[in-house]
Protein backbone atom coordinates (compact mmCIF):
# COMPACT_ATOMS: atom_id res chain seq x y z
CA UNK A 1 0.00 0.00 0.00
CA UNK A 2 2.90 2.27 -0.14
CA UNK A 3 2.77 3.61 -3.40
CA UNK A 4 -0.62 4.57 -2.94
CA UNK A 5 -2.25 7.81 -1.21
CA UNK A 6 -4.21 8.85 1.85
CA UNK A 7 -7.45 8.49 0.12
CA UNK A 8 -6.52 5.25 -1.70
CA UNK A 9 -5.38 3.82 1.45
CA UNK A 10 -8.48 5.03 3.08
CA UNK A 11 -10.77 3.22 0.26
CA UNK A 12 -8.90 -0.40 0.39
CA UNK A 13 -9.65 0.03 4.44
CA UNK A 14 -12.96 0.53 4.35
CA UNK A 15 -13.47 -2.40 1.08
CA UNK A 16 -15.72 -4.08 3.14
CA UNK A 17 -18.56 -1.30 2.61
CA UNK A 18 -17.99 -2.46 -0.75
CA UNK A 19 -20.66 -4.74 -1.35
CA UNK A 20 -21.00 -6.05 -5.39
CA UNK A 21 -20.38 -3.87 -8.46
CA UNK A 22 -18.36 -0.95 -7.64
CA UNK A 23 -18.25 2.63 -9.73
CA UNK A 24 -15.29 5.01 -9.30
CA UNK A 25 -16.47 8.53 -9.64
CA UNK A 26 -13.36 10.62 -10.51
CA UNK A 27 -10.50 8.26 -10.34
CA UNK A 28 -7.61 8.86 -11.68
CA UNK A 29 -5.20 5.98 -10.70
CA UNK A 30 -5.28 2.94 -12.87
CA UNK A 31 -3.50 0.74 -10.08
CA UNK A 32 -6.39 1.18 -7.72
CA UNK A 33 -8.31 -0.67 -10.13
CA UNK A 34 -6.50 -3.52 -9.63
CA UNK A 35 -7.35 -4.14 -6.18
CA UNK A 36 -10.75 -4.97 -7.41
CA UNK A 37 -10.19 -7.98 -9.78
CA UNK A 38 -13.77 -8.47 -10.33
CA UNK A 39 -14.19 -5.26 -12.04
CA UNK A 40 -16.73 -2.34 -12.61
CA UNK A 41 -17.25 0.88 -13.63
CA UNK A 42 -14.47 3.85 -13.67
CA UNK A 43 -15.63 7.50 -14.67
CA UNK A 44 -13.02 10.50 -14.91
CA UNK A 45 -12.94 14.09 -16.43
CA UNK A 46 -8.96 13.57 -17.48
CA UNK A 47 -7.98 12.30 -20.79
CA UNK A 48 -4.23 10.93 -19.45
CA UNK A 49 -6.03 9.33 -16.70
CA UNK A 50 -9.18 7.89 -19.05
CA UNK A 51 -6.58 6.35 -21.40
CA UNK A 52 -4.91 4.00 -18.34
CA UNK A 53 -7.83 2.92 -16.67
CA UNK A 54 -8.79 1.51 -20.46
CA UNK A 55 -5.79 -0.92 -19.83
CA UNK A 56 -7.25 -2.34 -16.91
CA UNK A 57 -8.76 -5.77 -17.82
CA UNK A 58 -12.75 -5.96 -16.30
CA UNK A 59 -13.54 -2.30 -16.00
CA UNK A 60 -15.35 -0.54 -17.82
CA UNK A 61 -13.96 3.33 -18.14
CA UNK A 62 -15.35 6.06 -19.34
CA UNK A 63 -14.46 9.21 -20.01
CA UNK A 64 -16.71 12.16 -18.51
CA UNK A 65 -20.65 11.85 -17.63
CA UNK A 66 -21.26 8.45 -19.48
CA UNK A 67 -23.50 8.46 -23.22
CA UNK A 68 -26.28 6.70 -22.67
CA UNK A 69 -25.57 3.04 -23.29
CA UNK A 70 -22.26 3.24 -21.94
CA UNK A 71 -22.50 1.82 -18.64
CA UNK A 72 -23.77 -2.07 -18.98
CA UNK A 73 -25.71 -2.33 -15.68
CA UNK A 74 -26.51 -0.52 -12.50
CA UNK A 75 -23.41 -0.51 -9.61
CA UNK A 76 -24.49 -1.77 -6.20
CA UNK A 77 -21.84 0.77 -4.77
CA UNK A 78 -20.79 4.11 -5.63
CA UNK A 79 -17.36 5.50 -4.77
CA UNK A 80 -17.10 9.60 -4.91
CA UNK A 81 -13.46 10.93 -5.11
CA UNK A 82 -13.37 14.78 -3.56
CA UNK A 83 -13.08 16.96 -7.03
CA UNK A 84 -11.16 20.56 -6.80
CA UNK A 85 -14.41 22.69 -7.26
CA UNK A 86 -17.59 22.70 -4.85
CA UNK A 87 -19.89 22.78 -8.21
CA UNK A 88 -18.22 19.95 -9.57
CA UNK A 89 -18.80 17.52 -6.16
CA UNK A 90 -22.89 18.28 -6.78
CA UNK A 91 -22.10 16.89 -10.11
CA UNK A 92 -20.34 13.81 -9.23
CA UNK A 93 -22.91 13.02 -6.32
CA UNK A 94 -25.52 13.40 -8.73
CA UNK A 95 -24.01 11.54 -11.28
CA UNK A 96 -22.77 8.66 -8.96
CA UNK A 97 -26.59 8.28 -7.28
CA UNK A 98 -28.06 7.81 -10.99
CA UNK A 99 -25.60 4.59 -11.71
CA UNK A 100 -26.95 3.16 -8.30
CA UNK A 101 -29.46 0.09 -8.10
CA UNK A 102 -32.14 1.18 -5.67
CA UNK A 103 -30.75 0.86 -1.93
CA UNK A 104 -26.88 1.20 -3.29
CA UNK A 105 -24.52 2.90 -1.64
CA UNK A 106 -22.51 6.15 -1.49
CA UNK A 107 -19.05 6.28 -0.06
CA UNK A 108 -17.32 9.88 -0.12
CA UNK A 109 -13.66 10.02 0.38
CA UNK A 110 -11.70 13.10 0.49
CA UNK A 111 -8.43 14.94 2.66
CA UNK A 112 -9.29 17.47 5.59
CA UNK A 113 -7.02 19.96 2.69
CA UNK A 114 -9.59 19.32 -0.19
CA UNK A 115 -12.62 20.28 1.91
CA UNK A 116 -13.98 17.33 3.15
CA UNK A 117 -15.54 19.00 5.99
CA UNK A 118 -17.49 21.51 3.99
CA UNK A 119 -18.16 18.75 0.98
CA UNK A 120 -20.38 16.34 3.72
CA UNK A 121 -23.59 18.85 3.53
CA UNK A 122 -23.49 18.74 -0.48
CA UNK A 123 -23.78 14.77 0.61
CA UNK A 124 -26.24 15.42 2.82
CA UNK A 125 -28.26 16.64 0.22
CA UNK A 126 -28.30 13.83 -1.96
CA UNK A 127 -28.29 10.98 0.87
CA UNK A 128 -29.54 12.64 4.38
CA UNK A 129 -28.65 9.86 6.30
CA UNK A 130 -25.13 9.73 5.95
CA UNK A 131 -22.76 9.24 7.99
CA UNK A 132 -18.84 9.33 8.96
CA UNK A 133 -17.27 5.65 9.07
CA UNK A 134 -13.71 6.91 9.14
CA UNK A 135 -11.02 9.41 9.72
CA UNK A 136 -7.06 8.82 9.68
CA UNK A 137 -4.30 10.41 8.16
CA UNK A 138 -6.23 13.46 7.30
CA UNK A 139 -9.14 11.41 5.44
CA UNK A 140 -12.66 11.19 5.82
CA UNK A 141 -15.10 8.05 4.69
CA UNK A 142 -18.45 9.39 4.61
CA UNK A 143 -21.10 6.39 3.87
CA UNK A 144 -25.25 7.15 2.75
CA UNK A 145 -27.53 5.56 0.65
CA UNK A 146 -29.15 8.27 -1.74
CA UNK A 147 -33.00 8.90 -1.07
CA UNK A 148 -34.20 8.87 -4.86
CA UNK A 149 -33.29 6.77 -7.33
CA UNK A 150 -32.92 8.98 -10.70
CA UNK A 151 -31.26 7.03 -13.28
CA UNK A 152 -31.87 10.25 -16.02
CA UNK A 153 -29.00 11.89 -15.34
CA UNK A 154 -28.18 13.97 -18.29
CA UNK A 155 -25.02 16.23 -18.59
CA UNK A 156 -27.11 18.41 -20.66
CA UNK A 157 -29.32 19.51 -18.20
CA UNK A 158 -26.04 20.69 -16.48
CA UNK A 159 -25.03 23.19 -19.25
CA UNK A 160 -24.95 26.72 -18.30
CA UNK A 161 -24.49 29.40 -20.44
CA UNK A 162 -22.78 33.12 -20.06
CA UNK A 163 -21.92 35.60 -22.36
CA UNK A 164 -18.11 36.95 -22.38
CA UNK A 165 -16.74 40.61 -24.29
CA UNK A 166 -13.39 41.18 -25.37
CA UNK A 167 -11.94 43.97 -27.33
CA UNK A 168 -14.90 44.77 -28.61
CA UNK A 169 -16.14 40.75 -29.09
CA UNK A 170 -18.80 39.31 -27.53
CA UNK A 171 -19.11 35.41 -27.45
CA UNK A 172 -21.65 33.38 -25.62
CA UNK A 173 -19.52 30.31 -23.28
CA UNK A 174 -20.61 27.00 -22.50
CA UNK A 175 -20.06 25.99 -18.79
CA UNK A 176 -20.50 23.09 -17.28
CA UNK A 177 -19.58 22.06 -13.14
CA UNK A 178 -15.69 22.08 -12.49
CA UNK A 179 -14.43 23.55 -15.58
CA UNK A 180 -11.88 26.66 -15.87
CA UNK A 181 -13.47 30.15 -15.10
CA UNK A 182 -17.01 28.98 -15.58
CA UNK A 183 -19.16 32.22 -15.76
CA UNK A 184 -16.42 35.09 -16.62
CA UNK A 185 -13.47 35.54 -18.68
CA UNK A 186 -10.73 35.47 -16.68
CA UNK A 187 -7.92 38.11 -16.17
CA UNK A 188 -5.25 36.10 -17.14
CA UNK A 189 -7.13 35.18 -20.67
CA UNK A 190 -8.62 38.87 -21.18
CA UNK A 191 -4.97 39.85 -21.10
CA UNK A 192 -4.15 37.60 -23.93
CA UNK A 193 -6.71 37.84 -25.89
CA UNK A 194 -5.73 41.91 -25.57
CA UNK A 195 -2.48 41.17 -27.12
CA UNK A 196 -4.04 39.58 -30.35
CA UNK A 197 -6.19 42.12 -30.59
CA UNK A 198 -3.65 44.35 -33.17
CA UNK A 199 -1.94 41.79 -35.25
CA UNK A 200 -4.15 38.77 -36.60
CA UNK A 201 -1.92 35.82 -35.72
CA UNK A 202 -0.31 33.27 -38.72
CA UNK A 203 -2.35 30.18 -39.24
CA UNK A 204 -2.79 27.32 -38.57
CA UNK A 205 -3.54 28.15 -34.93
CA UNK A 206 -3.67 25.72 -31.61
CA UNK A 207 -5.16 26.72 -28.38
CA UNK A 208 -3.62 24.56 -25.72
CA UNK A 209 -5.49 23.58 -22.21
CA UNK A 210 -8.74 25.33 -24.59
CA UNK A 211 -11.04 25.32 -21.32
CA UNK A 212 -14.24 26.47 -22.72
CA UNK A 213 -13.49 27.37 -26.34
CA UNK A 214 -13.22 30.79 -25.70
CA UNK A 215 -9.76 31.95 -27.39
CA UNK A 216 -10.23 29.88 -30.48
CA UNK A 217 -14.14 31.04 -30.56
CA UNK A 218 -12.86 34.29 -30.66
CA UNK A 219 -10.23 34.54 -32.90
CA UNK A 220 -12.65 33.14 -35.74
CA UNK A 221 -14.84 36.49 -34.66
CA UNK A 222 -12.04 38.54 -34.65
CA UNK A 223 -9.48 37.26 -37.44
CA UNK A 224 -11.48 34.99 -39.26
CA UNK A 225 -8.76 32.47 -37.98
CA UNK A 226 -9.91 28.79 -37.15
CA UNK A 227 -7.94 27.32 -34.79
CA UNK A 228 -7.76 23.65 -33.04
CA UNK A 229 -8.57 23.01 -29.86
CA UNK A 230 -6.97 20.50 -27.15
CA UNK A 231 -7.91 19.77 -23.21
CA UNK A 232 -7.00 16.98 -20.83
CA UNK A 233 -10.40 17.38 -19.20
CA UNK A 234 -13.52 15.97 -20.10
CA UNK A 235 -15.93 18.97 -19.56
CA UNK A 236 -13.49 21.46 -21.33
CA UNK A 237 -13.84 19.30 -24.15
CA UNK A 238 -17.50 19.15 -24.07
CA UNK A 239 -18.14 22.81 -23.63
CA UNK A 240 -15.33 23.78 -26.20
CA UNK A 241 -17.05 21.95 -28.57
CA UNK A 242 -20.57 23.52 -27.82
CA UNK A 243 -19.44 27.09 -27.95
CA UNK A 244 -17.45 26.70 -31.32
CA UNK A 245 -20.94 25.20 -32.34
CA UNK A 246 -22.83 28.59 -31.06
CA UNK A 247 -20.11 31.01 -32.84
CA UNK A 248 -19.95 28.96 -36.07
CA UNK A 249 -16.60 28.75 -35.61
CA UNK A 250 -14.37 25.96 -37.85
CA UNK A 251 -11.45 24.23 -36.06
CA UNK A 252 -11.19 20.60 -34.17
CA UNK A 253 -11.33 19.80 -30.34
CA UNK A 254 -9.54 17.13 -29.16
CA UNK A 255 -9.40 15.44 -25.92
CA UNK A 256 -5.30 14.90 -24.81
CA UNK A 257 -3.17 14.56 -22.24
CA UNK A 258 -0.61 17.56 -23.08
CA UNK A 259 -0.18 17.51 -27.03
CA UNK A 260 0.43 13.65 -26.94
CA UNK A 261 -3.19 13.10 -29.05
CA UNK A 262 -1.90 15.99 -31.41
CA UNK A 263 -0.26 15.08 -34.74
CA UNK A 264 -0.90 18.25 -36.68
CA UNK A 265 2.05 21.22 -36.65
CA UNK A 266 0.89 24.69 -35.81
CA UNK A 267 2.74 28.38 -36.96
CA UNK A 268 0.75 29.93 -33.51
CA UNK A 269 0.21 27.92 -30.55
CA UNK A 270 -1.88 29.62 -27.53
CA UNK A 271 -2.39 28.78 -24.53
CA UNK A 272 -3.37 30.07 -21.12
CA UNK A 273 -2.04 26.57 -19.19
CA UNK A 274 -3.06 25.35 -15.78
CA UNK A 275 -0.51 25.38 -13.01
CA UNK A 276 -2.74 23.25 -10.51
CA UNK A 277 -2.51 19.82 -9.44
CA UNK A 278 -5.43 19.42 -6.90
CA UNK A 279 -4.77 21.79 -4.85
CA UNK A 280 -0.89 22.65 -5.09
CA UNK A 281 1.03 24.47 -7.14
CA UNK A 282 2.42 22.21 -10.07
CA UNK A 283 4.05 23.80 -12.92
CA UNK A 284 5.74 20.44 -14.58
CA UNK A 285 2.12 19.77 -17.05
CA UNK A 286 3.46 23.44 -18.06
CA UNK A 287 7.18 22.16 -18.89
CA UNK A 288 5.66 19.15 -20.35
CA UNK A 289 3.84 20.92 -22.89
CA UNK A 290 6.53 23.38 -23.72
CA UNK A 291 9.00 20.41 -24.52
CA UNK A 292 6.30 18.94 -26.84
CA UNK A 293 5.24 22.08 -28.39
CA UNK A 294 8.63 22.50 -30.07
CA UNK A 295 7.87 19.73 -31.85
CA UNK A 296 4.21 20.76 -33.61
CA UNK A 297 5.55 24.80 -33.90
CA UNK A 298 6.50 25.11 -37.61
CA UNK A 299 10.15 26.83 -38.18
CA UNK A 300 9.91 30.24 -36.56
CA UNK A 301 6.04 29.57 -35.39
CA UNK A 302 5.19 31.76 -32.16
CA UNK A 303 4.31 30.46 -28.90
CA UNK A 304 2.24 33.28 -27.17
CA UNK A 305 1.30 32.15 -23.06
CA UNK A 306 -0.05 33.94 -20.83
CA UNK A 307 0.70 33.07 -16.74
CA UNK A 308 1.14 34.82 -13.44
CA UNK A 309 4.08 36.51 -13.10
CA UNK A 310 5.50 34.34 -9.85
CA UNK A 311 5.90 31.60 -12.21
CA UNK A 312 9.32 30.80 -13.69
CA UNK A 313 8.07 30.30 -17.08
CA UNK A 314 10.21 32.44 -19.32
CA UNK A 315 13.61 30.32 -18.44
CA UNK A 316 11.35 26.98 -19.32
CA UNK A 317 10.40 29.19 -22.78
CA UNK A 318 13.60 30.55 -23.80
CA UNK A 319 14.94 26.52 -23.10
CA UNK A 320 12.51 24.83 -25.41
CA UNK A 321 11.55 27.32 -27.79
CA UNK A 322 13.24 30.21 -28.26
CA UNK A 323 14.17 33.62 -26.83
CA UNK A 324 11.37 34.84 -24.73
CA UNK A 325 9.76 38.23 -24.92
CA UNK A 326 7.14 40.28 -22.54
CA UNK A 327 4.35 41.63 -25.05
CA UNK A 328 2.16 42.77 -22.06
CA UNK A 329 2.65 42.82 -18.12
CA UNK A 330 0.07 43.97 -15.05
CA UNK A 331 0.70 43.31 -11.86
CA UNK A 332 -0.31 39.72 -11.80
CA UNK A 333 0.31 38.86 -15.36
CA UNK A 334 2.41 38.41 -17.95
CA UNK A 335 1.99 37.53 -22.19
CA UNK A 336 4.93 35.82 -22.85
CA UNK A 337 6.00 35.47 -26.87
CA UNK A 338 8.76 33.05 -28.27
CA UNK A 339 9.62 32.09 -31.84
CA UNK A 340 10.96 28.66 -32.36
CA UNK A 341 14.42 27.88 -33.21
Amino acid sequence: MSSLNNVQEALLRNRHLVHGRLALVGVRDAALLNHWPAGGLAITEHFGAFERLQQVTGWVSVFGAPAKGEVPEPCNTAVVFLPKAREELTFRLKLAASLLVPGGHLLLIGEKREGIAGAVKQLKLVAPDSEKVDSARHCQVWLGKPEQHDTDFSEAAWVGWHTIEAAGVSLEVAGLPGIFSDGRLDEGTALLLASLDTVAPSGPVLDFACGAGVIGAWMQKRWGVAVDGVDVQAQAVTCAGLTYDRAKSSGNILPSDGLDAVTARYRTIITNPPFHSGVATDTSMTENFLKQAARHLNPGGELRLVANGFLPYPRLIKQYIGNCRVLVKTPRFSVYSAHRH
